[in-house]
């Protein structure tokens, strides 16, 4: 598993037309390159810088990409769970909203160890290959507090934006990623 660094994700975000490079010398972005080891020092501190960066600047998002790096540093089931939930406690105190991206193959899969149950949404984003092209699509397996559409619909990442039509439904034939 390849982790991007800040420069590769602010070129590959500069083809769609995003500068994200702008967005931080505004103030409106910040990037902080962390490793899973040092996640896993950060909620040992309770926080730590990440904590003071937050309040400084009043954040109110925060992404974390990937929440599958920081799980590896974990060896037992018990300890992964532990770990996870002490990091949605603590996003919690910050009144932060959270987006945590995880990599996997297992589609459909969604047990993982009952963290599902602590989350407040799951996406599910696909890049699936159907006769020879691929399509991505989303699903929105669960989202509290609102109604959601129970449907699997093409998703399409431009210069624009991330488009979406309601009207159009994927429906994959086979499992292949």
């Amino acid at each position: 598993m390849k982790e991007l660094k800040k420069e590769e994700i602010y070129d590959n975000m500069s083809s769609f037309g995003w500068d994200l490079e702008k967005l931080e010398k505004e103030g409106k972005l910040i990037f902080l390159e962390y490793s899973p080891e040092k996640v896993k020092k950060m909620l040992l501190e309770g926080g730590g810088l990440i904590e003071n960066i937050i309040n400084r600047s009043n954040v109110k998002r925060l992404v974390i990409d990937s929440i599958t790096s920081f799980a590896l540093l974990y060896k037992d089931e018990l300890a992964k769970k532990e770990a996870a939930l002490s990091l949605f406690e603590l996003i919690r105190a910050w009144n932060c909203t959270a987006l945590l991206t995880e990599e996997t193959s297992d589609f459909g899969k969604t047990d993982k160890g009952g963290l599902e149950f602590e989350v407040d949404s799951i996406i599910i984003l696909y890049h699936k290959r159907e006769e020879g092209m691929r399509k991505r699509a989303i699903e929105i397996l669960k989202m509290r507090g609102t109604t959601h559409i129970g449907k699997t619909l093409l998703l399409d990442i431009t210069n624009k934006g991330i488009i979406i039509d309601p009207n159009k439904t994927v429906i994959f034939k086979n499992n292949d990623c």
